[in-house]
């Protein structure tokens, strides 16, 4: 493959859905191609994404002991990834390579939009308009994965449950994963099917890549 002019690619999923898993496995195969790659998340490694992690986990709750609201949660994503963008993402593609991303904006349209409870077009561009200065991915892919298969898979990694890892609202989150492109339109989405085993899964992804770049 020739090599990355620049880019960022997104993988987004419910949790349980293997992002993390796949975004490793697309990296360490762009580097043996000779691909300048950097592999990075959301919540990010920055001060805010650290903070973010910790609301996520229950660490840090607001008085009465229940976790902040969706829009404050929106807004601490938000400004996450403006960080994230500025210190990390946009300096390394400036230098021609390709930057992965597990999660990005969709998850915080997907996730806060569901926990809002509020009409999802109303929610869905309140947020938009919160990360309008964010770079846009190059490309965005979805693993689509059935709830009951992502919650097996939460309950084998042995680690306590966090904020939004509710069966009910997984189930919403998969909906509203199935059609994203329809909340982002002029972003390219690609959704795979990530039921099966890791290495097939990883086909598809490597196959939406290539498609993207290469075709």
């Amino acid at each position: 493959m020739a090599e990355g002019s620049g880019r960022l690619v997104v993988v987004e999923g419910i949790d349980g859905s293997g992002t993390t898993t796949q975004v490793a496995k697309l990296a360490e195969r762009l580097r043996k191609a000779g691909i300048p790659v950097r592999a990075t998340r959301e919540p990010s490694d920055g001060p805010i994404g650290t903070l973010v992690r910790q609301v996520l986990s229950g660490r840090i709750v607001v008085p009465g002991g229940k976790s902040p609201g969706w829009a404050t949660m929106a807004l601490l994503f938000a400004a996450d990834r403006m960080d994230h963008v500025q210190s990390e993402i946009a300096p390394f593609i400036a230098r021609g390579g390709v930057v992965l991303s597990d999660r990005y904006d969709a998850s915080s349209l997907a996730y806060q939009s569901v926990s809002s409870g509020a009409a999802a077009t109303e929610t869905v561009e309140w947020i938009r308009s919160l990360n309008r200065h964010a770079l846009r991915p190059s490309l965005t892919i979805v693993l689509d994965v059935s709830p009951e298969v992502a919650a097996a898979r939460r309950v084998r990694r042995g680690e306590a449950a966090q904020l939004y890892e509710r069966d009910e609202m997984q189930r919403e989150l998969a909906t509203f994963y199935r059609g994203l492109a329809k909340h982002i339109p002029g972003d390219r989405v690609v959704v795979v099917d990530g039921d099966a085993a890791v290495d097939a899964v990883h086909e598809r992804v490597w196959d939406a890549y290539g498609y993207t770049f290469h075709a």
